[in-house]
């Protein structure tokens, strides 16, 4: 297996970072006191009850929300910097391609944007499609596809760029068991493959178990951190692996951070 790096020094640093919304039924605090280290090449996944603010944490990270407290850098930068930067990719709930364009248009549209020369976009969208298994369906439109297919697409698209941090956000909640069980096999592949650093929201503690290095549990609103587990398990895994007392053992851990967090005053 590719070697990530990870420990190697801090992508993502949180230090007591707060998030209040103001609404007009007044203030919404969404996230309290949250400090967290993601160092490069580590697979992190955010766990918690609806609302708890793991997404909203991943969209401050994208900088597509802005914290009230504290501080949130990324690769030693603001988030903003690093938007600006290119230093991620995002991969939202819904795969979100656009119905008229083909696969490999949706794949380089980002590309498009940033100016790429048609040589290099055609390279580009070529190698991670076939990173996602998707050799051979550039041809093809979006409703030509299955929705794991078309998930694995999104997850392309995000890619393209080359960037080190791929943000995800629940991009197979909507997936039967069957076809989620072969993409979290297949994300760990090409995350092995590419080294890249990964934070991803789940609602399912297998998932999370199965597919990290790192698991952060958040409490109910105002969102915080819990626990943080630092997985034993090996990086080499077989979906038999989730029947092994190491596994459950994680699973019982997260489920026991889950139930502490409804301890807290809200």
């Amino acid at each position: 297996m590719k070697d990530t790096g990870a420990g190697s020094g801090p992508v993502v640093e949180a230090k007591g970072v707060g998030l209040t919304f103001q609404t007009n039924d007044g203030p919404v605090h969404a996230l309290k006191d949250v400090n967290l280290t993601i160092s490069k090449g580590e697979f992190v996944s955010f766990i918690g009850p609806s609302g708890c603010g793991k997404t909203t944490f991943l969209r401050a990270v994208a900088a597509l929300e802005h914290p009230t407290e504290g501080t949130l850098t990324v690769n030693g930068m603001s988030p903003d910097a690093a938007r600006q930067a290119r230093a991620y990719g995002y991969v939202f709930q819904a795969a979100g391609l656009y119905p008229w364009r083909t696969i490999a248009g949706n794949v380089k549209l980002p590309l498009e944007i940033m100016g790429y020369s048609r040589a290099e976009q055609a390279a580009r969208v070529e190698k991670v499609l076939a990173l996602v298994d998707l050799a051979g369906f550039g041809k093809k439109f979006p409703w030509q596809l299955s929705g794991g297919m078309q998930q694995r697409a999104s997850i392309a698209r995000a890619l393209a760029f080359d960037a080190d941090i791929l943000l995800m956000d629940e991009p197979f909640g909507a997936l039967d068991e069957i076809v989620r069980d072969r993409l979290n096999e297949e994300l760990l592949k090409l995350w092995a493959r590419t080294g890249k650093t990964i934070g991803f929201v789940t609602h399912s503690i297998p998932e999370a178990v199965y597919l990290s290095t790192k698991i952060v549990v958040m409490s109910p609103r105002p969102g915080r951190i819990t626990d943080v587990i630092e997985s034993p398990l090996p990086r080499e895994r077989p979906l038999e692996i989730r029947d092994t007392p190491e596994f459950i053992a994680i699973a019982h851990r997260v489920r026991e951070g889950l139930r502490a967090g409804h301890g807290y005053e809200v």
